[in-house]
């Protein structure tokens, strides 16, 4: 399964939705994810990719981890597995 595949599948079970309802281009705020659903998506992240996200919980504008998109969270985790592969 790919990072996107695995990422998309994650976000889907904490917005109750199907996989298929989830696209690059969705924001957790249009699928209905409030903000202990993105704390739980981003511990269900590390733990699948076993990496630690730089998110802070207490003021995610201050962190430099973008939640903004699915895209961008399936980005960030992306550099970061190479990051730690390196």
């Amino acid at each position: 399964m790919s990072v996107q595949d695995k990422v998309i599948e994650i976000i889907a079970e904490q917005a109750v939705l199907d996989p298929s309802d989830v696209t690059p281009e969705s924001t957790l705020e249009d699928l209905g994810i409030d903000s202990l659903g993105v704390v739980e998506s981003i511990f269900a992240i590390e733990e699948a990719f076993d990496i630690s996200v730089p998110f802070n919980a207490n003021d995610p504008t201050e962190s430099d981890f973008d939640i903004s998109s699915v895209k961008s969270i399936i980005a960030g985790i992306e550099k970061l597995i190479a990051e730690q592969a390196a």
